[in-house]
């Protein structure tokens, strides 16, 4: 079930909301500039789907995203609790950092923990299965997929070199609870 946390950036021990339902965590977040909604597949998904049938299942949410957002490319990310690197990779997202472009994520299966830093408040946003969150440029913020991720994502890009950070430099993100 997705949910949303929101701190006061100076304070990560005192939430000052915590919500499960996916109508307000929207007006939330949309309220602070962020997009997230809920798709549904139009086709059957299984963890051995392939790229191409998750694209398929939701071809017609894509393309009106594409429309929408100017996004030319789109491809499908999946990490397993057994991939080799996922603690480095873990530890590379952790840092807060901002994208000169949106960072648009739909979850077609696991989980992930967005934390949106925007004006001295911090958004945890816990995206689960069929949960669209679009990041807008600029935003600074940070990403935990926890010790031991297990999700498949649908990624678009305004351009064609894909995920590119920039790194502030901040400690903040260490400050708040992470993924188990």
């Amino acid at each position: 079930m997705s949910q949303l946390t929101v701190f006061a950036a100076d304070n990560p021990a005192q939430p000052l909301l915590h919500s499960s339902d996916s109508k307000l965590i929207q007006r939330e977040l949309n309220s602070a500039g962020v997009r997230f909604e809920q798709w549904q597949a139009t086709a059957a998904i299984t963890a051995d789907s392939s790229a191409e049938q998750i694209q398929a299942a939701y071809a017609a949410d894509i393309a009106k995203l594409q429309a929408e957002g100017g996004y030319i490319t789109v491809d499908v990310i999946s990490l397993s609790a057994s991939h080799p690197d996922k603690q480095a990779l873990r530890q590379k997202f952790l840092a807060e950092h901002t994208h000169s472009e949106d960072e648009v994520r739909f979850f077609v299966r696991g989980q992930g923990l967005f934390c949106l830093h925007i004006a001295g408040r911090v958004y945890q946003v816990l995206c689960q299965q069929n949960d669209l969150i679009s990041v807008p440029a600029g935003t600074t913020h940070w990403f935990d997929m926890g010790s031991e991720p297990e999700f498949t994502a649908i990624r678009l890009f305004n351009n064609a070199d894909g995920w590119v950070a920039n790194f502030t430099g901040s400690d903040i993100a260490s400050r708040f609870p992470l993924l188990p």
